[in-house]
């Protein structure tokens, strides 16, 4: 009984190490956003507080190795699991005075490396209670780290794509950590030479009962504005009313803001997107990449152009849907990844709409040399790109290299700021075509009180202060070469504090 016990708890804490990193993602991406840095950061963590695990382990199962030591070693993990619900919010504000980088990476060791360094104890300590001989040491090691990697890759897949998206991040970790308290205590009541077992029985069952008592909901609660919380394969989804505003949040940064009475957008970059009709003398076709909430689409299907949106989650789509009253005769609506669209279909538009950036998330993949020739023989002769990008400033090095990038397919690349300031962070609007880019706008009536709130003000104001990017030592971005997710990092760490001080009041963004 007791050599099969080894095998389960060895199974349960391989299952539970995988389970936890890819939580990582999903307990500081609403944050800090998910971004090359926090995949870096928890993957640096988990080896690292392995590592240490197996060295303090293996010492110490040396010393005196007892089932009912390695079964608190399990308790002690599932325990501090069940607190990072509760404890998270404080100690996020709390780091994210450190910068991006150093900020992620406190987090993640504070919240992860106590539990992954217990669990990583738990092979050593099984290893050194299993070996009956020295014979059979090397088959017993390589028997039971097979069981814990086996029980990791199960668990990796079931995590991904099953678990988070349909229970929850916070449900899924209070789960493992409960599961862990159990797995702990069945040991501790199979060693009856512990004498420890009934009161450890006793103060796990009471911390557990106490911790799920007075933990935080993460769940929706209209009373208060938040009117959907839900965890996709791709991010964590959140529609929040607070300001009269309604606020589409994905990964915890702002994706959509609209009037939920008019479902206007109060997004400036949106109506600085509408001017590229303005190329056309009647309504053609728009291919929009990234759905957001439907406001893009809202905007030209209003306008009379036919358009298809694609869109790679799900969940996204069926949130655009519930609460931001996109409907089905405004556009049709592909799940899935924008460049595989582009690969499949062939048919041609007059606009393309890339709207699938955010401010810590670019994929990578839909802003290169390739990317862009793909798109360009997807446009009609006269056709027109439009990329919305968020940047610290006008002549951010992403902006520069993402128009060198574009300069190597299409003759004309303009940028249209949607915000006044040329130093601090904004939107801008990056057109690329094979056409000559000039328009004639009609200047608003600029004596009117709600004129600075207008379309009209926010579409003379980009297309005043358009300019061509300084191309001069910018690089070209290629699918082998393309370091994007270095360049978001003081945006998104500009992004996020603004985020987070727009949203403090209500503290349900993330």
């Amino acid at each position: 009984m007791r050599n099969f016990y080894l095998y389960v708890i060895v199974f349960i804490s391989g299952a539970a190490v995988l389970a936890v990193e890819i939580l990582g993602t999903r307990i500081l991406g609403p944050f800090y956003g998910v971004s090359l840095f926090l995949w870096s950061a928890l993957i640096t963590v988990t080896l690292a507080a392995l590592s240490l695990g197996y060295a303090v382990g293996g010492r110490w199962a040396d010393k005196s190795a007892t089932l009912s030591r390695l079964c608190f070693l399990v308790a002690g993990a599932g325990v501090w699991l069940l607190l990072i619900p509760w404890i998270k919010q404080p100690l996020l504000s709390l780091t994210e005075s450190l910068g991006l980088r150093f900020a992620v990476l406190a987090s993640a060791f504070i919240f992860f490396a106590p539990p992954l360094t217990l669990l990583g104890m738990v092979s050593p300590y099984a290893i050194k209670l299993k070996t009956a001989s020295l014979n059979v040491v090397g088959r017993t090691a390589g028997n039971l780290y097979a069981i814990s990697t086996m029980a990791s890759v199960i668990s990796a897949l079931l995590t991904g794509f099953f678990l988070i998206p349909n229970f929850g991040v916070s449900r899924l970790t209070l789960a493992i950590g409960a599961l862990l308290l159990i797995t702990a205590v069945i040991g501790l009541i199979a060693d009856k030479k512990s004498k420890l077992a009934a009161l450890g029985i006793v103060i796990i069952l009471f911390l557990s009962a106490a911790v799920v008592w007075v933990l935080p909901s993460n769940d929706a609660d209209p009373d208060k504005g938040l009117l959907a919380v839900e965890q996709s394969p791709y991010a964590e989804i959140r529609v929040l009313d607070t300001n009269n505003r309604r606020h589409l949040l994905i990964d915890g940064g702002t994706h959509t803001i609209v009037d939920p009475s008019t479902w206007r957008s109060h997004f400036s970059y949106v109506i600085v997107m509408d001017l590229t009709k303005a190329f056309f003398e009647k309504p053609g076709e728009l291919l929009l990449v990234g759905l957001g909430g439907g406001s893009v689409v809202k905007n030209f299907a209003n306008d009379g152009w036919k358009v298809d949106a694609v869109e790679i989650d799900p969940v996204v789509i069926k949130v655009a849907r519930e609460h931001f009253g996109l409907e089905a005769s405004e556009g049709n609506i592909f799940e899935m990844d924008g460049r595989h669209y582009l690969l499949r279909n062939e048919k041609n538009y007059e606009i393309i709409a890339m709207d699938a950036f955010g401010s810590s998330s670019i994929p990578f993949h839909l802003v290169t040399e390739e990317a862009f020739a793909l798109i360009a023989s997807r446009l009609k002769p006269d056709g027109v790109l439009a990329i919305n990008i968020e940047a610290l400033g006008w002549h951010h090095i992403l902006v520069r290299s993402l128009a060198a990038t574009l300069n190597k397919s299409f003759s004309q690349v303009l940028a249209l700021p949607a915000h006044p300031s040329s130093e601090r962070i904004g939107n801008l609007i990056i057109l690329a075509s094979n056409r000559e880019l000039e328009l004639s706008l009609v200047e608003g009536d600029i004596t009117d009180m709600n004129y600075v709130s207008s379309p009209a003000y926010h579409q003379n104001l980009a297309w005043q202060n358009r300019f061509a990017p300084d191309l001069r030592d910018a690089p070209v971005l290629t699918d082998d070469l393309n370091p994007v997710d270095i360049w978001a990092e003081a945006t998104n760490l500009a992004a996020r504090r603004d985020l987070h001080r727009y949203f403090a009041e209500s503290g349900l963004s993330w």
